[in-house]
């Protein structure tokens, strides 16, 4: 629209004419927004807010009367606020550049002022204290000209031909180079550890490539040693399973024929054995049945004898007693005692002969020896003459 103007961000539009400004000021300032302006009647100017540089290089005497070239860069503006753009409006907006002239003149002066009260070796060590006593110097001057500084470099500090900066660092510079020889000759000494270490495991791969290569060298060549004797071992190793095979065989057909000599001899031998002994058990069984048959059939036989002899034994015993001389007390009574007696001596011997019987049965189941089939025996009566008895053989039949 016709007479409306707009400043740019970076920018602040200054209007004359008209109303005075705020705080009496010749001008009303606008920023961020636009603004009807009446042409003729009203005059537009425009004031820059944006970033400024000034460059200081300037030679400074310390409290050592030593000179310095020193250099600084400030970086600076315009402030934001109302009055800052007053102050700077009535004094750069004719001629903007003059700002940057004249802080680096402000900043020249202030910067003298203090390297004059500080020391080589505080300027050197220390520049970030001297910027920041130059800004706090200078922050009332700058202000009362609506400038803001943002920061203070110290560029450089150059003492010239006198050698009092370098004087100052040479023990540093010697310490740095001592350190710097003794990083170095770590350094050669680990590079040579590292080359020493290098070769050790080079030598030490070369060493394991050639065992590698040795066993395995060693390998092919037992490899092929087998596959060089795979023929004759397999015709080996079939020969020993055909030996093998023949003596299983072998060793079986022993086994068989020993079976077969079993079954055809020694059982039927082992048979015939049994057979005979059983057959000998029976006939000794028998025989002895037998023989204890015998026994018994000859003691009945020589009881009958004996019973059927005795009569004739006491006969004969009587008639013996015929001719000897016997005293009779008693008569008939006494008489009758002495074949009572005779008889009963009769009955003794024949229990004793049967006892003499059973005992010699018991003790070998054959008859004895004064027997015979016939059933014949040896009585021995004994008398005498004179009234005693007298033993007397006697034959019984």
């Amino acid at each position: 629209m016709f007479g409306y103007r707009v400043p740019a961000p970076d920018e602040a539009m200054l209007i004359s004419g008209g109303r005075r400004g705020l705080g009496g000021a010749p001008f009303r300032v606008v920023t961020g927004h636009g603004k009807f302006v009446l042409p003729i009647f009203r005059k537009t100017r425009f004031l820059t807010l944006s970033m400024c540089e000034s460059e200081v290089t300037e030679t400074c005497v310390t409290r050592q009367g030593i000179a310095l070239h020193v250099r600084a860069v400030i970086a600076f503006k315009v402030g934001n606020d109302h009055e800052s753009i007053i102050n700077a409006g009535q004094r750069f907006l004719s001629d903007q550049d003059q700002m940057s002239v004249l802080t680096g003149r402000i900043f020249a002066g202030h910067l003298r002022a203090i390297i004059g009260s500080m020391t080589v070796e505080e300027i050197v060590t220390e520049r970030q204290k001297l910027a920041a006593e130059v800004l706090d110097t200078s922050k009332t001057e700058m202000a009362k000209i609506g400038l803001i500084v943002d920061s203070l470099q110290i560029q450089s500090i150059d003492d010239g031909d006198t050698g009092y900066i370098d004087a100052m660092s040479a023990p540093h510079k010697a310490a740095i180079q001592r350190q710097a020889q003794i990083a170095q000759a770590q350094a050669t000494q680990a590079s040579v550890e590292a080359e020493q270490v290098a070769a050790r495991n080079q030598a030490e791969y070369a060493r394991q490539t050639a065992v590698v290569k040795a066993e395995y060298s060693a390998e092919v060549d037992r490899a092929q040693a087998r596959a060089a004797q795979a023929g004759p071992l397999a015709q080996a190793h079939a020969q020993q399973e055909v030996l093998d095979a023949q003596t299983e065989l072998a060793l079986r057909q022993a086994k068989l024929r020993q079976q077969q000599l079993v079954a055809e001899i020694v059982k039927p031998a082992e048979a015939e054995a049994e057979r005979i002994r059983v057959l000998a058990a029976a006939e000794a069984q028998r025989m002895k049945i037998q023989a204890e048959a015998a026994a018994s059939y000859d003691r009945v036989a020589l009881d009958r004898m004996l019973i059927d002899q005795l009569p004739q034994i006491v006969k004969e015993a009587a008639g013996g007693l015929a001719g000897a001389n016997v005293n009779v007390l008693n008569g008939a009574d006494g008489l009758g005692e002495i074949a009572a007696g005779l008889v009963s001596q009769g009955l003794t011997i024949l229990d004793s002969v049967r006892q003499n019987l059973n005992g010699q049965d018991s003790s070998d189941g054959r008859r004895s020896p004064e027997s015979n089939g016939s059933g014949n025996g040896l009585l021995q009566l004994h008398s005498r003459k004179d009234g005693k008895a007298d033993d007397g053989p006697v034959d019984v039949d």
